[in-house]
């Protein structure tokens, strides 16, 4: 079946119509706008209490992303084994308690955070 001419001028019409817009005007994906990312939001709050050998940290995450965190405890002996707690997922909006303790005194304490995927 061949279809008449008169239909195919609506058609031809569009199709010119289309191939003649800017390129901006299509809808595509953009690459790149040259400006650079939004940083992304990452990170939870911690906070850390020693009290003699023994350490007491909250996490709290306000953010999307998961954060893995870790507590590392640093013994002020020579003799006395640092610890490094097991990793602990703070969710969105979510408060994480971590502990641990030296046989003696503390040197340092600090937190360690890992994007969770």
């Amino acid at each position: 079946m061949r279809l008449p001419r008169r239909s195919l001028a609506p058609v031809t019409v569009a199709l010119a119509l289309v191939l003649s817009l800017p390129y901006d005007a299509l809808p595509h994906a953009r690459v790149g706008d040259g400006k650079p990312p939004a940083p992304s939001r990452f990170g939870a709050s911690c906070r850390a209490t020693v009290r003699g050998s023994h350490v007491v940290a909250y996490c709290h995450n306000p953010y999307v992303d998961i954060d893995r965190v870790r507590l590392h405890i640093e013994c002020a002996r020579w003799w006395d084994i640092d610890t490094d707690s097991a990793p602990v997922d703070a969710g969105p909006a979510m408060t994480v308690r971590l502990t641990g303790r030296c046989w003696k005194e503390i040197r340092s304490v600090w937190i360690s955070h890992q994007k969770a995927r």
